[in-house]
């Protein structure tokens, strides 16, 4: 059975999927990894430096032979093209929120997934190179944690 969030999602969560992407899997689960958790305005922040090569992606599983990068990380990619694909994946849930009557400022990413999918093969071709291929998952929630905090009081000095 294949892993899945879920068919149904409550009225405080929007979904969207993208299915066959032509994109890296092994980079997508990285990205996926960074951007979990995180609000969709930090995640489309964290995507857009790593599109526009200023901020690399740390990949702590897929590193064999990955060299490192300027910044705090070990080891790294920028992978603009898998960045730009998890990216509109992320818009289009955040359309999906915002259909729902969702607040776009309130909503983090509850749960993000990326799968391998099938190997196609080249169109025409008899022996074959591989495409890759893979399935994204995003579930985008309203966050609960934001409390409205009341506004500081002033104190007053006692007078003797």
């Amino acid at each position: 059975m294949a892993y899945r969030y879920s068919t149904s999602t409550t009225a405080e969560q929007a979904k969207a999927v993208g299915t066959y992407l032509d994109v890296s899997p092994k980079q997508s689960i990285e990205i996926c990894n960074v951007v979990r958790g995180k609000s969709v305005k930090a995640a489309k922040r964290i995507l857009d430096d790593a599109i526009a090569e200023v901020r690399a992606i740390p990949f702590k599983r897929f590193t064999n032979g990955l060299g490192h990068k300027r910044g705090p990380l070990a080891s790294g990619r920028f992978a603009p093209k898998a960045c730009e694909t998890i990216k509109g994946i992320i818009a289009s849930a955040e359309a999906n929120a915002t259909n729902k009557g969702l607040s776009v400022n309130d909503l983090m990413v509850k749960h993000i997934c990326a799968q391998r999918g099938p190997k196609q093969l080249h169109y025409g071709r008899q022996g074959g190179r591989r495409h890759k291929r893979t399935h994204v998952e995003v579930v985008l929630e309203a966050n609960k944690e934001r409390k409205e905090q009341p506004a500081p009081t002033k104190r007053r000095k006692k007078e003797d």
